[in-house]
């Protein structure tokens, strides 16, 4: 072999080593492009192996964020009204907190005294209530509940067209749902009922659950006087809870409302009988000492105006005139 023919093979070779290495490199190149867009499909599938720290914390960050939007901000809570609260119903607030005064009626039985009525003064009759909530009605007065009163007091909360008035009902009677409702329905009207849980006089009997609901429906709000309409200044600590404590407690699991106001039953109370009430969560409670109810008012001692049996419409519009400048509760009331 000449040593041309020697220099020819030797090239021949080199040539033949460099295209095998290319083939490897190209052939390795292509493994691992399907190596990675196996990883690729895998990872969609799962939806993501095991992401970095930092994009975990991303993720959690886009997560946070977009709870919070769907949550309303711990700061903004105490000026909401509860879901189940009448307040709820009221235009946006303000801001300015409201400065008038309102008078408070109360109504027990809308029906006829049954012979031997052992207080037939509370009884008024369906007519006579109709006629007195047209008075009040061409008087300019316009009702609102409670919890919208504290509202437009406490964050200028805009009420109903109107003067402002509050209409409750004591105890629970069936005549309040069968009577009171459609008159004040039929107006556009709300009301609060005061709810005792027991001991009404079977000639009354009480308001079903379905009634309760009916109330609530139609825009009443639901309050309580405990238990069973006792005398809470004679009472010791843990009878205490349970007409205070437990009667806001079941009618809140059993209605879903926020249960705001207590009414003081027969109007009794004092000092203990007023801290029970706060430490139970209730905003206020009413008493049945004449007056108005005023943004300085004690919460916890609201003024009352008693409708009595006979009590003509013109009677009505006198009583709430006469007693607007009338004082303050008293630190305690055991009756007169």
């Amino acid at each position: 072999m000449d040593a041309e023919e020697l220099h020819r093979r030797r090239a021949q070779r080199a040539r033949d080593r460099r295209r095998r290495h290319i083939h490897r490199r190209i052939a390795g190149g292509a493994l691992l492009l399907v190596v990675l867009a196996a990883v690729a499909v895998a990872v969609s599938a799962a939806g993501g192996s095991s992401p970095q720290p930092e994009a975990t914390a991303a993720r959690a960050g886009r997560t946070h964020h977009a709870a919070r939007r769907h949550r309303p901000h711990r700061a903004t809570v105490t000026h909401r009204a509860h879901p189940g609260s009448t307040a709820a119903a009221l235009g946006p607030a303000t801001g300015t907190p409201g400065t008038a005064s309102v008078p408070v009626l109360m109504y027990h039985v809308i029906a006829p005294p049954p012979t031997g009525a052992p207080f037939p003064g509370l009884y008024v009759q369906p007519q006579e209530f109709a006629a007195q909530m047209q008075a009040l009605k061409a008087a300019g007065w316009h009702p609102v509940t409670l919890d919208q009163l504290r509202a437009y007091w406490t964050r200028g909360a805009k009420l109903p067209a109107g003067k402002p008035i509050v209409i409750t009902f004591d105890n629970g009677y069936h005549s309040q749902y069968a009577q009171a409702l459609p008159v004040l329905r039929k107006l556009g009207w709300v009301a609060d009922e005061n709810i005792q849980l027991s001991g009404l006089p079977p000639s009354q009997g009480g308001l079903t659950t379905g009634e309760v609901r009916g109330l609530i429906d139609a825009g009443w709000e639901l309050d309580t006087q405990g238990i069973s309409h006792a005398d809470l200044i004679t009472l010791d600590p843990s009878e205490l809870h349970y007409q205070i404590v437990t009667a806001r407690q079941r009618l809140q699991r059993e209605y879903g409302v926020p249960v705001n106001w207590f009414c003081y039953p027969s109007g009794h109370y004092d000092a203990t009988v007023i801290d029970a009430v706060r430490a139970a969560g209730f905003v206020g409670s009413t008493t049945v000492v004449p007056g108005w109810a005023g943004p300085g008012s004690d919460m916890y001692r609201l003024p009352r105006l008693r409708v009595l049996s006979g009590t003509s419409p013109s009677a009505l519009l006198a009583q709430i005139a006469s007693t607007q400048a009338d004082p303050a509760p008293p630190g305690s009331y055991g009756g007169a």
